[in-house]
C-alpha cells in the first residue's frame, strides 16, 4: 500500500482492517464531477456532466433525459486537464417544497457563474428559471473552485480558487478584498444573495463580507459532517504538496489557512523563514509526487501517493456501521482512497482504502473526481471516465 506523510501527527491509532467494498451503480456518463440525492430519495440520484448537464439515475438506472440541460451557456471543456465546466449543484434545503437549486458553471465569456434554478417535478428543471447571482471573471483558465455546499445554518458555502495559472500570481489567497482564494458565504433567500452578518469581515472596509475562510489554493471538494457540522476541506496543492483542512463546528469562521505564504505545513513563498503568525495549518497533508503530465495522457498513477486531492465525506449512513464517523477522500491521479477518523481535532486510524475498496475491479485507470452522500448518509465514488460506484461492505 501507499504510505501517507502525516507531519503534524505522525503518530496515529490503528484500529481493525474495515470490510469496504465498491458496486457499480451505473456507467456511461460524461466526465462526471459530482453526485448527491434528492433530499428524502436516496434512490433518485443526480450526476453532473462537466459539459453542463446534469443526469439523473432513477432506481439504478440512469435516465437518458437530463434533469438540467445548459450545455450551450457553459465552456467546452474538450481539452485534456480543463478545469472548467459545471462545477458545482446544490439542492435548497428546503428544495422539496420550493424547488429550488443552484449550479456553479463557467461561461463561454470566462466568467464563473453562481445561477439559481428551481424545478416542479423531480427529474426535469426549467432552464428558463435561471437567475445569476453573481459572475466573476476569471484571469485564468484553471483554479475555478467551483464547489457548492450548504451548510447546517442554512447558508450557502462556495470554493472558489485564487484565480489560476501557478504560484498565485495574483496574491489573492492573503487579499481579503478578492473573493479568489476563498470560501464565501452567501445567503441565498435575498436578492440578489445576501451576506450574513455574522461573516467574520462582515461590514469592515476594505475586506469582502462574503468571505468564510481564505489563504486557499483551489478546494476542489469540501463537505460538512452532517451529524456535527464540523467541514472538511481538500485543497488541491501547487506541486509538492496536497492538504485536507479541519474547521471544527465551533468556528466563528475567518481562519486563513496559509496560502501562499504557505503549501500545506511548508513555507512556500518566501521558500524560506515564513511567518506563519495566525496561520492555521493542514490536518493532513501527503506528497504531491505524481507525474500529471502522464495523468493528462490518460496513463496510470497507481504507485504514487498523488497530485490533486479530492475531498470526500463522513460517513453517516447505516449499512456500514464500523465506518461511522470517519472521513474518506481520495486522489485524482493515483486513485488512492484512504479514511481516518478526527478524535479532539486529531487524526486517528488514518488507512489506505484503494485496495480494499476495488474501485472498478482494478480494470481501469482511475479518476476519482469527486464523492457524494445520498439521503441516508450512504457515499458513493464519481469516477471521471464515467462510472459511479457505491460504498458497500463485504461481510
Amino acid at each position: 500500500m501507499n504510505k501517507i506523510l502525516l507531519t503534524l501527527f505522525p503518530i496515529f491509532l490503528m484500529a481493525g482492517e474495515l470490510s469496504l467494498s465498491s458496486v457499480l451503480v451505473a456507467d456511461g456518463f460524461k466526465k462526471p464531477l459530482f453526485i448527491t440525492s434528492y433530499p428524502t430519495d436516496s434512490n433518485l440520484l443526480y450526476v453532473v456532466e462537466q459539459a453542463g448537464r446534469i443526469m439523473v439515475i432513477n432506481n439504478g438506472k440512469k435516465l437518458g433525459q437530463p434533469f438540467l440541460d445548459i450545455n450551450k451557456q457553459v465552456v467546452d471543456p474538450s481539452r485534456p486537464g480543463d478545469e472548467r465546466g459545471l462545477l458545482g449543484f446544490a439542492l435548497h434545503p428546503d428544495f422539496t417544497n420550493n424547488g429550488k437549486f443552484y449550479v456553479n458553471y463557467m461561461n463561454n465569456d470566462g466568467f464563473t457563474v453562481l445561477s439559481e434554478f428551481s424545478t416542479h417535478t423531480r427529474q426535469k428543471a426549467d432552464p428558463s428559471s435561471e437567475r445569476i447571482m453573481f459572475d466573476l471573471k476569471q484571469p485564468y483558465r484553471n483554479h475555478n473552485g467551483g464547489h457548492l455546499e450548504f451548510g447546517p445554518d442554512g447558508y450557502l458555502y462556495i470554493s472558489i480558487g485564487d484565480g489560476g495559472k501557478a504560484g498565485d500570481p495574483l496574491k489573492a489567497g492573503q487579499d481579503l478584498n478578492t473573493l479568489f482564494g476563498k470560501i464565501i458565504r452567501i445567503d441565498v433567500d435575498q436578492k440578489p444573495y445576501g451576506i450574513p452578518k455574522s461573516n467574520p469581515f462582515y461590514g469592515q472596509k476594505d475586506k469582502r463580507g462574503e468571505i468564510w475562510a481564505w489563504g486557499l489554493r483551489n478546494v476542489w471538494r469540501f463537505s460538512f459532517d452532517r451529524d456535527n457540522g464540523d467541514i472538511y476541506y481538500g485543497d488541491v496543492g501547487q506541486n509538492k504538496w496536497e492538504e485536507v483542512n479541519y474547521e471544527p463546528n465551533t468556528s466563528k469562521g475567518g481562519v486563513n489557512y496559509g496560502w501562499s505564504i504557505m503549501e500545506a505545513n511548508h513555507c512556500y513563498d518566501p521558500k524560506e523563514n515564513c511567518n506563519q503568525v495566525g496561520l492555521t495549518p493542514p490536518i493532513l497533508e501527503y506528497p504531491n509526487d505524481a507525474n500529471y503530465m502522464i495523468v493528462l495522457g490518460g496513463g496510470g498513477q497507481e504507485n504514487t501517493d498523488g497530485c490533486s486531492v479530492t475531498g470526500g465525506y463522513v460517513y453517516r449512513g447505516t449499512q456500514i456501521k464500523n465506518l461511522m464517523g470517519y472521513y474518506m477522500f481520495g486522489d485524482y491521479c493515483s486513485g488512492n482512497i484512504w479514511t481516518f477518523k478526527v478524535v479532539n481535532s486529531k487524526i486517528t486510524d488514518f488507512q489506505n482504502r484503494t485496495e480494499e475498496i476495488n474501485l472498478g475491479n482494478g480494470e481501469f485507470t482511475t479518476y476519482i473526481s469527486s464523492f457524494g452522500e445520498d439521503a441516508d448518509g450512504e457515499l458513493y465514488i464519481v469516477e471521471y471516465n464515467g462510472g459511479i460506484y457505491k460504498l458497500t461492505h463485504t461481510n
